[in-house]
């Protein structure tokens, strides 16, 4: 496929932007969820989508807190308005209030937050698109609120400027790949061993995480247990292009396909700016989840998640998810720093979090 000619794309126009900012406020349209209920079957494939091998999860009937990109696509990236407007996951700010039980059904309603202008060395101009959205179980209880961003890009604009230039893809000798393969055997799970407040200390470092090497397998993988937000085929797929006409952007044979397909067609992928396909910015944020989860223990609950993609994870990328303890408060309270370093030594993802362990018992 050749590379599209100038102003392939649309523009990001006043008109556009005015009539996107009547919406702030305004209760979004709840598109349909990949899946509503957390079954048995959607936790083994989340956890399975990430690479989280807790067995915790499926023994105790429990979710991983991140399984909400999941149930809710608007929390994972669905951006309305700027129609053609490329749109980059950015983040999400999770503040959970309970866990999720295998069986729930948790639903989220959102709103659109926010509308902030962004100086952007991408793109001529960048938008930060901001939604909140209040998941509740099927009590009625409050589980989550989550405000999530992305950022609206010109396609043509972003290659035009080509911040990110040729990146070659990684090559790994058998000793690279031994070492990865060494570092997920050797994964530290807590587990069912307590971790208690009073052992932590503020500077001590998070074992680290491995992910990767990203490979359009691994990428199907995360799709399996996430479901996309765009991914239709046969009459979905022509109803969706239907409706959005702007969604549908041919492909060499001239058949429309989703800007989605960034994630595994190197084509379209550099058509928006990025030297190859990338992973998905929520299965980032999922991975530090999993570190921090993986370090608390099964007794600790994470009460906050706020991570930032910074930069492309290119296919052929390994990531290393790595934190440190940064503060303790009374109650049990933790809170900590997070990143993720690809092998180039680029921190593609950052991010603090906050978890509650449990406190020793006291002695009689």
């Amino acid at each position: 496929m050749a590379e599209p000619k100038a102003h392939a794309f649309p523009l990001i126009t006043a008109e556009a932007l005015a009539d996107l900012r009547k919406r702030v406020g305004v209760p979004a349209r709840r598109p349909a969820p990949y899946i509503e209920v957390a079954t048995r079957d959607a936790v083994r494939h989340w956890a399975a989508g990430i690479g989280d091998r807790n067995p915790f999860w499926l023994e105790a009937g429990v979710a991983p807190p991140t399984i909400l990109f999941a149930l809710d696509r608007i929390v994972s990236g669905y951006v309305g308005g700027l129609p053609g407007i490329h749109a980059m996951y950015g983040g999400t700010d999770f503040r959970w209030q309970r866990p999720i039980r295998i069986g729930d059904t948790v639903v989220g309603a959102s709103v659109l937050l926010d509308l902030v202008e962004k100086p952007s060395t991408f793109a001529r101009r960048a938008i930060q698109q901001i939604y909140r959205t209040t998941f509740r179980n099927q009590a009625g209880e409050l589980v989550c609120e989550a405000d999530s961003w992305c950022f609206r890009t010109e396609r043509d604009t972003a290659r035009e400027r080509g911040k990110y230039g040729a990146a070659e893809t990684a090559r790994y000798t058998e000793r690279e790949l031994a070492a990865i393969a060494s570092a997920y055997r050797n994964e530290e799970i807590r587990g069912r061993t307590p971790r208690y407040w009073d052992e932590v200390t503020v500077g001590e470092s998070l074992p680290l995480v491995a992910k990767g090497p990203l490979t359009v397998t691994s990428v199907i993988a995360f799709v399996q247990g996430w479901g996309s937000l765009y991914v239709r085929a046969h009459g979905d797929a022509f109803a969706m292009f239907e409706r959005h006409p702007a969604l549908g952007i041919p492909n060499a044979s001239g058949v429309p396909e989703p800007p989605e397909r960034v994630h595994w067609d190197e084509a379209m992928a550099r058509a928006v700016g990025v030297p190859g396909p990338y992973d998905y910015g929520p299965e980032r944020v999922a991975w530090l989840g999993h570190l921090v989860t993986n370090w608390m223990g099964d007794a600790g609950l994470l009460r906050r998640l706020n991570a930032r993609v910074l930069r492309h994870n290119l296919i052929g990328d390994t990531t290393w998810c790595r934190g440190t303890v940064t503060g303790k408060e009374p109650g049990g309270v933790v809170h900590l720093s997070l990143h993720a370093d690809n092998q180039r030594g680029e921190t593609t993802a950052s991010g603090i979090a906050t978890v509650v362990l449990p406190e020793r018992p006291a002695r009689a």
